[in-house]
């Protein structure tokens, strides 16, 4: 198997989408889910970011009259849905169904005609980076991929392959909810009800404890415990 990271840089003015995340530095994406065939690509995408910040974003991350996904040109005909599957004043979850045409390519459209199936992918943006993480079967070498990807950039984009490594870390949050008790999810969910993570916080460590009815000490280990695992899980600075 191989693994290596592509990141696509955009200069501000190039991208109306990713010029968002250079005004918003709160403003991050991330997808759990990304799946692709030469013809479609689906996925679910976990947006977090002050209420101004997402307020932006939905509005032109949703306008089906753009694409999100053009890098050889600034926008494309062709045929894309997005669905809102939960939204909160910080936070939203977005599921995209996008077709491919011959003139306006994603990235796992270069990736799949190149490398072939059995390929996974990741993304996320962040502060005007769009970064792929991309694992596959065999051995299949990447200079032709990154010069096709790279020849067909607009002005004003720019291609980086950031690393090549043995597979790990893959599905952070899958192993997140395999590693957390009952006992901390249950911590943290009051947490998140309650709006301890708001700015400013509606609640304490002890108002907390309070709810969960156990000690003010055994509420903030089980925070910070559960904290811990998931910044070293999803908390890569570049991200």
């Amino acid at each position: 198997m191989r693994e290596f990271e592509f990141v696509v840089r955009f200069s501000e003015g190039t991208d109306e989408l990713m010029d968002l995340f250079y005004e918003y530095p709160s403003l991050r994406s991330r997808s759990s889910v990304c799946s692709s065939t030469e013809d479609v690509m689906w996925r679910v995408d976990h947006v977090v970011g002050t209420p101004e910040a997402l307020s932006a974003f939905e509005e032109v991350f949703l306008d089906e009259t753009r694409c999100n996904e053009c890098l050889d040109a600034p926008d494309c005909h062709t045929h894309r849905n997005y669905h809102v599957l939960d939204r909160s004043d910080n936070s939203m979850t977005v599921y995209t169904y996008r077709e491919e045409v011959s003139n306006c390519h994603s990235i796992p459209r270069y990736v799949l005609e190149h490398v072939g199936p059995g390929v996974i992918f990741e993304s996320s943006r962040r502060a005007g980076a769009y970064r792929w993480r991309i694992l596959y079967p065999g051995d299949h070498p990447l200079g032709e991929l990154y010069e096709t990807i790279e020849a067909q950039l607009r002005e004003g984009l720019q291609l980086d392959v950031e690393h090549l490594s043995s597979a790990g870390n893959w599905d952070a949050e899958s192993r997140i909810a395999a590693d957390l008790s009952s006992a901390h999810w249950e911590a943290l969910e009051t947490a998140v009800e309650h709006g301890y993570y708001e700015r400013p916080r509606k609640v304490t460590v002890e108002d907390l404890s309070e709810v969960l009815d156990v000690p003010r000490s055994t509420v903030q280990y089980r925070l910070r415990t559960a904290e811990d695992l998931v910044m070293s899980q999803l908390g890569d600075p570049e991200a």
